[in-house]
């Protein structure tokens, strides 16, 4: 079978199974496979693959038509300016997420030397990518999942900051070490009972734990702005992730926590999702 038959037939089956991305995730599945880039592959579709490369594609295939996300299949997933190593222990890396990312910088002049925590790191992307724009700063990064800080400390890694990071296996209930500058998190903030709603290559294979903020969305959040007004040095800032509906009810627990909020951040759709605040 050569790429261009490869393709028309994996994109029959994805379509099958309702994949509304079918084509594009059929080249993107076989570039992995062949190990080449999608234009390498488009200039040689007359190329054959191999009985091993065969029967490895087909494999990442019926990954997919199960709605296993691309991410994973790949384990890997663009961020900021980077590419970061993923698998299903963490969340995948979104573009909305990157408006948090956006948001620090700006507080962050390039020659600052700041203390950064972040609360629940995942694959370490948001943090890394502030690191690596900011080369005076330090973090520790709390992740309650040891798989999850496996991921991010071999992200740190690949992009030379093993040096400025800490990594530590906790939760931030138990957490009580250092004051900072800057708290950054994207904690988990959709009900528990929505759960079930959500799209299946999220609900079937992203870790709920990165994704259930209780019972009504901001168990998490409470937590991580109560520890923040201990943990923030006084006038420190904290960057929260949060959903576009929990802006009112945020704004009432930072205020209730002796913070100051500073601006509301939209998203690529317009969307509230970041809410940036500061210790008073």
């Amino acid at each position: 079978m050569n790429y261009n038959s490869a393709i028309n037939f994996a994109s029959k089956i994805l379509k099958k199974n309702l994949i509304k991305t079918a084509s594009i995730d059929s080249e993107i599945i076989l570039s992995k496979t062949v190990n080449l880039t999608r234009e390498q592959i488009l200039l040689n579709l007359n190329k054959k693959l191999s009985f091993k490369e065969l029967k490895y594609f087909k494999k990442l295939i019926n990954r997919r038509k199960k709605k296993e996300p691309i991410a994973y299949i790949l384990e890997k997933k663009e961020f900021w300016k980077q590419s970061f190593q993923i698998n299903s222990n963490v969340l995948i890396p979104r573009p909305d997420t990157e408006i948090l990312v956006e948001e620090v910088l700006k507080c962050l002049p390039l020659s600052s030397s700041k203390s950064i925590l972040e609360i629940g790191t995942g694959s370490g992307c948001i943090v890394l990518s502030v690191l690596s724009e900011r080369k005076n700063c330090y973090a520790k990064a709390l992740d309650i999942s040891k798989k999850a800080l496996k991921v991010a400390e071999c992200n740190a890694k690949i992009q030379h900051l093993r040096n400025r990071i800490q990594f530590i296996y906790s939760g931030i209930d138990k957490f009580c070490i250092g004051k900072y500058d800057i708290i950054i998190s994207n904690p988990p903030y959709i009900k528990s009972a929505s759960i079930k709603n959500l799209d299946e290559d999220v609900r079937l294979y992203e870790p709920r734990i990165a994704l259930d903020g209780g019972y009504d969305g901001y168990s998490l959040i409470r937590e991580v702005i109560k520890k923040s007004s201990y943990l923030l040095k006084n006038g420190g800032k904290l960057f929260l992730e949060i959903g576009f509906e929990q802006i009112n009810e945020v704004k009432k627990l930072l205020k209730d926590n002796h913070f100051y909020v500073n601006k509301i951040a939209k998203d690529l759709r317009k969307i509230n999702r970041c809410i940036i605040s500061t210790k008073i």
